[in-house]
């Protein structure tokens, strides 16, 4: 079972509450370690901004360059009105993804954004946080967003339906982009991984063959730290664009 490069998702509980209308609540590794990014991050921002130091020390600048990369972004993205309304939602939310990316990235840990009802639930909260402003805000005007300005209008006969496919696809993509490529990275360093010790037991020449899956397994372990980072960046900017939209649908 060690060999499986599965058997490192399998959820497993923990602690075993009872069921609610035939729904199982029990508490699980994938449970732990979401509470155990929200701790950490938590901890550290607390930590870190507890001396609010004129010159700040190393972790200080640390917790400040993550709220100003943040904060940049959904500007650049959605504007000032939207750092008044959502900067707080897409802080938490790249917080949440970049903790659990960089927790998972431990030996024995549990990857909680390999799960894709993990992100499915996130992406779905964006989707139908979009629809409720965009909405509340514009009213029917919201729905410009699948009537580009500048087009022909012959041509909307074809782009709209395009446009609203592409509205209502938005979740799946959302979840899948970070549920797929954190999945596919940790198989691929496993399966890497397992080549070592498969060769070393083999012995002769097959041992110093083991020098190969090592070094690209060290390899592939550097670069999946730069993804935990890229997808929860990617996770939040599109976001921040899909917020940006209920804000100024058609702009």
């Amino acid at each position: 079972m060690s060999n499986d490069p599965i058997h490192q998702f399998h959820i497993a509980p923990l602690v075993e509450l009872p069921a609610i209308a035939g729904y199982d609540t029990s508490f699980t590794n994938a449970s732990l370690f979401m509470v155990a990014g929200v701790g950490a991050a938590a901890l550290f921002f607390n930590w870190a901004m507890k001396p609010a130091a004129l010159v700040p020390g190393r972790s200080q600048v640390v917790a400040e360059g993550a709220y100003n990369f943040i904060h940049g972004m959904v500007k650049d993205a959605a504007g000032e009105e939207g750092v008044k309304k959502f900067f707080p939602f897409v802080f938490t939310l790249f917080l949440f993804i970049f903790m659990a990316n960089m927790l998972g990235m431990f030996p024995y840990f549990f990857t909680t954004t390999s799960q894709i009802v993990v992100t499915a639930a996130m992406a779905m909260m964006v989707f139908l946080t979009v629809i409720v402003v965009g909405l509340v805000k514009n009213g029917a005007k919201f729905f410009k967003l699948f009537v580009p300005s500048g087009v022909p209008w012959p041509l909307y006969f074809i782009v709209t339906p395009i446009e609203i496919i592409s509205f209502f696809s938005r979740p799946l993509s959302h979840a899948v982009r970070l549920w797929a490529n954190i999945l596919a990275g940790h198989i691929l360093l496993k399966v890497f991984a397992s080549f070592v010790p498969m060769l070393l037991a083999a012995g002769g020449w097959f041992s110093a063959l083991s020098i190969l899956p090592l070094a690209m397994t060290v390899g592939l372990y550097g670069l999946e730290f730069l993804v935990a980072f890229l997808q929860a960046y990617v996770f939040a900017i599109l976001t921040c664009i899909y917020l940006n939209d209920a804000l100024h649908p058609g702009h």
